[in-house]
């Protein structure tokens, strides 16, 4: 199956969410339908990350998953140079005491989400692609959380500001 190009994905989006190596099925459906639930218009995921249309992401998405476009984003991380000049914000999630505060960004008219597989998260590559590195504040001793559940925290707050 032939997939759009991501200018065509994102257009007239205005939050997307991008995704490095998420290669768990359950994790990848999640995300597709925490990306549905906050407004995310669509979801670019990297060669590298799962199918979504394998049954367990679309049953895990709730059926979200045919409902949310996406696309492959390749070359990778360039692709991620393509939705800057769509116009796109690209905010990179990571657990990083040095990022910002998911709470202090200011909603701009077009913002990407990047998130990674857990474990190794976002690679160098990514995070120097990105625009803004972002964190979710947590509680002493616990450094991060499961890829789908981070980028629901992270897109409330974006939905929200």
């Amino acid at each position: 199956m032939a997939l759009a190009p991501v200018q065509d994905v994102v257009a007239g989006a205005d939050l997307v969410v991008a995704a490095e190596s998420v290669n768990d099925h359950e994790n990848l459906g999640a995300l597709f339908r925490n990306a549905a639930a906050f407004g995310a218009a669509a979801v670019l995921l990297d060669p590298t990350s799962a199918d979504p249309l394998y049954r367990r992401s679309v049953r895990v998405s709730m059926g979200h998953v045919l409902r949310v476009p996406f696309t492959r984003a390749a070359p990778w991380p360039a692709a991620l140079d393509r939705l800057r000049d769509e116009g796109f914000e690209v905010l990179a999630l990571t657990p990083s005491a040095d990022a910002d505060d998911i709470a202090s960004v200011s909603r701009q008219a077009r913002q990407a989400l990047l998130v990674g597989a857990e474990g190794t998260g976002l690679s160098a590559a990514a995070l120097a692609a990105s625009d803004r590195r972002v964190r979710i504040p947590m509680a002493p001793g616990v450094d991060s959380l499961n890829v789908a559940t981070a980028a629901a925290v992270a897109l409330h707050a974006l939905s929200r500001t």
